[in-house]
């Protein structure tokens, strides 16, 4: 059985302006041969919030197969049916902590 390959389509960093809320976004999406999202990465970083997880303030990911959330250091896996889903939530979560409302 040959390994399925995965393709990296997004790779992102965007830089959150001190007055926006500091820190950064970072995304990174990987899929297979057929478009489907396999892989992620979704992170709200920013070391003046949460030093530890090298910053992560907030994110999910599917790293070893489990999709799981990040946040300040506590790490809890997730249900979802898609990752449209989680990345849905996780928008809006970054969104709450730039307005100070603490998901």
């Amino acid at each position: 059985m040959a390994a399925r390959r995965l393709v990296k389509v997004v790779d992102e960093t965007h830089e959150i302006s001190r007055r926006r809320g500091n820190g950064k976004l970072r995304r990174e999406i990987w899929v297979d041969a057929e478009g489907k999202v396999v892989r992620f990465n979704l992170a709200y970083i920013n070391p003046e919030i949460h030093r530890g997880d090298n910053g992560r303030v907030l994110g999910y990911d599917s790293q070893h197969g489990v999709w799981h959330r990040h946040c300040l250091g506590e790490v809890s896996p997730i249900e979802a049916s898609s990752f449209e889903e989680i990345e849905a939530r996780f928008e809006s979560e970054v969104q709450a902590y730039l307005r100070s409302e603490r998901p």
